[in-house]
């Protein structure tokens, strides 16, 4: 046991990158020995509005800037990036804040849901209190984009190469966003899943880039809280290398929202709105 571990220890986050070297035990068979690995970091993050704490959650400490962005988008906080102001990035001895300016109007309609939920890595029920807040119907997607199958396998193909903190710790999910011709304009990573795909919207709203003329891939699950972040954005195909949820798909279908699972190499299931996806 290491220090770090012990009951009452401050571990320290360490958090000056998305990963750092840790020594650690290794049991093969009968043999013990010891060696090193990179391992992903994960800080608590509160994103502040006004003067109140609206929620902390776990993330990677790296492109906080789209996370804040990109969160207060898909979360409804503000209906548009213009709404955002200044975002100040406040790094403490055992955490962060986020600091983000939007209007009195805004700040006012938070005051009946804000509250602060701690200790999970990302959020996907950030502050809910009731079922019909939780599982709301996602909005309902306006872009009559269509993508090809081959840009579908050729973004896919390409985002491996595209995930060095994965490759380092195995431990981070990726999210990106493709114009039509399947070619990765933005790449985002993160413990959270859901912090991943907040960073790429996010990416994409601070570079002004209308996120509804391409799609999104993310390499976990498809769940519903990651189809309600697309559609709130209006990106007509979210492409996930696993299986998505039930619900995911049930949303997917109300929303226009071309739901694809399983997408690896040149194959693919479409569980929702098939029409989105082009032979060649």
């Amino acid at each position: 046991m290491t220090n770090a571990s012990r009951r009452g220890a401050d571990p320290g986050l360490g958090y000056g990158g998305a990963a750092a070297r840790r020594t650690f035990t290794r049991f093969d068979g009968d043999s013990v020995a010891s060696s090193e690995a990179v391992v992903a970091e994960e800080v608590p993050v509160a994103f502040v509005y006004g003067a109140r704490t609206h929620v902390v959650m776990m993330a990677s400490p790296i492109d906080l800037e789209d996370l804040a962005v990109g969160f207060t988008l898909t979360e409804g906080i503000v209906s548009s990036a213009d709404a955002i102001g200044v975002i100040e990035v406040v790094r403490h001895s055992r955490g962060i804040e986020l600091h983000i300016a939007i209007p009195e109007t805004d700040e006012a309609r938070l005051v009946d849901r804000a509250r602060v939920l701690a200790g999970r890595t990302g959020c996907g029920l950030c502050g809910v209190e009731a079922i019909d807040d939780a599982v709301r119907p996602a909005t309902s997607v306006t872009s009559i984009l269509q993508v090809r199958r081959s840009a579908l396998y050729a973004a896919g193909a390409s985002l491996a190469a595209r995930q060095p903190l994965n490759a380092d710790t195995r431990a981070a999910h990726a999210a990106a966003w493709a114009p039509p011709d399947g070619s990765l304009s933005v790449v985002r990573e993160d413990v959270g899943r859901h912090n991943a795909l907040d960073k790429v919207i996010g990416a994409l709203a601070r570079a002004k880039v209308d996120p509804r003329v391409g799609f999104a891939l993310v390499t976990s699950r498809a769940s519903f809280e990651l189809v309600q972040k697309v559609a709130t954005v209006g990106i007509p195909v979210l492409a996930a290398v696993s299986r998505p949820t039930g619900l995911a798909v049930r949303l997917a279908e109300g929303a226009g929202i071309a739901l694809v699972g399983l997408l690896r190499g040149t194959s693919a299931n479409v569980y929702a709105h098939p029409e989105r996806i082009l032979v060649g």
